[in-house]
């Protein structure tokens, strides 16, 4: 968007303002004005006070000089300008071709036409106008990153927020930063917190002080000025609420992000929301993720080390990792079969040019190798895995490396894993990071994130999966047929070549190969997915991880192997039942990435293959 552009953007954007405050004047302290008329678009009930103010927005857009595209809280998705009006589908929109002589729209507005509205209905002076406008990218969806200018008007007293990004946030044409208060015991905390969250409730009550004004807007506008030392909305909040104030607090000084401490990057669209926490400093900002993560203060100082054994350079980088943690102070303990093959490895006559062909085929670690300290007794520091008393676990391999260490560590024991294998989905960064990364975690620089387990029962014993359980024939080619009961409800008989039952963890592995659906790690569910059913009408379905799966053979003379997370294989016959639950225990992953799940998975599956360097 150039300085031009900019001016016509921002002159539509001071006009809509303008008119939107006188034409909701008369209805403001009227019972009348909120009156329920019709559903927005965004699924929540519209009042004549918000269909006022939102003709006035559609009516200076329409007839503006250029075109534009307007995601409103009660209309919807439009493309503006020069007399038109029309609905669209934006993220298709965006990616549609032009047609010979069509103009490309020029701007995209985010509209809350009327944030606050019980607030004006009972004439309390917080309800306010926000605009975001962003660039239309090209043949791509548009996302938060694209917003580049900000207005926040609160009708009630007059405050007139704006950002330009790059540029700086104003109040009142005046510059505006942050508070710097630090202590979360002293803070003032606005937002909107979840029920029955605990971690939200510990928060609250360690703040000095709460507010809840009804606007999320203005509020979340507040940090950026000073009024508020942070502020969260835990039910989500729609992305037309908060694009303007995002780029208004960014601009001030402040911090936004998700629960998790990601960076916010949605994709703008009517029905997008985000979970969000903002604060004055990255310094509060952590200690709120800290505990809505349940992360508090946790020292790492006893570190354990589980590795694939098979590759020379897993060996010798889990050696590297070793002599960084003792001289960081940490005590180190190492699994026994790694302890063994580093042994045998420093007995190797061809250790050099082994360390020489390392280097050759992993240029990005190549430097790393150049000083590997393998004079000590690996030995002494080793223990069986199922011993390990350690306050985390790097785990170096990948995905099954690090599903084979959970399932033998102490539970919720936290898993830190590198991947030293192909894809990597569960592994936290690339081997190349390790050493930045470990730094950030030592330097309480990091969010644990939770993944939920399966607890599998079968004729009185237990067992548990992080990923998911296969159920298939033990003799290729053969069919078995399932009878698959949750909460008692018999909802499927099924002839297929096998079944799978997956975490939301597991849907990125064997589970998608078999068709079913990608689960972003926060739904609160299972998958079933049965494999090549014989009857066409047969596809996955998710159920609520609170639910009971019970799955029991049908098949008269057929026996079944189910196989945990590919590390153990049980066998069930005929009329067995085979029982799925919630853990009560969770895995829990050191994350320092700000990588959302959804990019990690357009990353990884763009690869999909063995990189080169992998097989030494």
């Amino acid at each position: 968007m150039d300085a031009r552009d900019k001016k016509i953007a921002t002159d539509l954007s001071y006009e809509i303002i303008k008119e939107v405050g006188r034409a909701i004047r008369p209805y403001v302290g009227k019972v009348e004005s909120g009156e329920k008329v019709k559903m927005g678009a965004d699924g929540t009930p519209t009042s004549l006070i918000d269909i006022i103010a939102e003709e006035k927005v559609i009516n200076i857009l329409k007839n503006a000089p250029v075109y534009s595209y307007i995601i409103s809280e009660e209309i919807g998705e439009l493309k503006l300008g020069k007399g038109t009006e029309k609905s669209v589908v934006l993220t298709q929109e965006l990616r549609r071709e032009l047609e010979d002589n069509e103009e490309r729209p020029k701007f995209i507005f985010l509209v809350d036409p009327l944030d606050g509205t019980s607030n004006a209905i009972k004439e309390i002076p917080a309800y306010g106008i926000s605009i975001a406008v962003a660039n239309v990218p090209k043949g791509r969806i548009a996302n938060l990153n694209d917003v580049e200018l900000g207005f926040i008007n609160n009708f009630g007293n007059g405050n007139f927020f704006e950002a330009e990004k790059g540029k700086g946030c104003w109040l009142n044409n005046e510059s505006v930063h942050p508070s710097d208060e630090t202590n979360i015991a002293n803070m003032s905390l606005g937002g909107f917190t979840k029920s029955g969250t605990i971690e939200a409730s510990k928060l609250v009550d360690n703040a000095r002080r709460m507010r809840v004004l009804g606007s999320v807007v203005l509020e979340l506008s507040y940090i950026a000025s000073g009024r508020y030392d942070a502020f969260l909305d835990l039910r989500g909040s729609r992305i037309i609420d908060i694009a303007a104030s995002k780029l208004i607090v960014e601009e001030a000084g402040g911090i936004i992000t998700n629960k998790y401490g990601e960076k916010l990057n949605n994709k703008l669209s009517i029905h997008e929301r985000a979970i969000v926490v903002a604060a004055n400093t990255e310094k509060l900002h952590k200690q709120i993720i800290d505990i809505l993560n349940n992360n508090q203060s946790e020292h790492f100082e006893k570190i354990g080390i589980i590795s694939r054994i098979d590759k020379y350079k897993a060996l010798l980088f889990s050696a590297k990792i070793i002599d960084y943690l003792e001289k960081k102070g940490k005590q180190v303990v190492i699994e026994k079969r790694l302890a063994n093959k580093i042994e045998e490895l420093k007995q190797d006559p061809k250790l050099d040019k082994r360390i020489k062909k390392v280097k050759k085929n992993s240029p990005k670690l190549s430097s790393f190798f150049d000083d590997v300290n393998l004079n000590r007794n690996f030995k002494t520091i080793s223990e069986s895995i199922f011993d390990f008393d350690c306050d985390m676990a790097i785990v170096l391999g990948g995905d099954g490396t690090l599903l084979r260490a959970q399932s033998k560590l102490k539970d919720e024991t936290p898993l830190f894993g590198v991947n030293m294998g192909t894809v990597g989905f569960l592994t936290e960064i690339e081997s190349e990071d390790t050493f930045k990364a470990l730094d950030e975690v030592f330097n309480e620089n990091y969010y644990k994130e939770k993944r939920t387990k399966l607890v599998v029962s079968h004729e009185n014993h237990r067992y548990t999966a992080m990923n998911e359980v296969v159920i298939m024939t033990n003799k290729p080619a053969k069919m078995l047929h399932f009878e698959i009961q949750v909460d008692g409800e018999i909802i499927e008989e099924v002839r297929a070549d096998g079944l799978i039952i997956s975490t939301p963890s597991g849907s990125t592995a064997y589970a998608m190969s078999a068709g079913g659906p990608i689960v972003d790690p926060k739904v609160e569910g299972f998958v079933i997915i049965p494999i090549c059913p014989y009857k066409l009408g047969v596809r996955p379905f998710i159920v609520s991880d609170n639910s009971e799966i019970i799955v029991k053979l049908l098949k008269k003379g057929k026996s079944a192997v189910f196989v945990m997370d590919g590390q153990r294989n049980e066998e069930a016959e005929y009329q067995e039942e085979i029982k799925f639950k919630k853990s009560e225990k969770d895995v829990y992953f050191i994350r320092t990435s700000t990588k959302y799940f959804y990019e990690k998975v357009k990353d990884k599956l763009s690869e999909g293959g063995i990189n080169d360097g992998n097989h030494y």
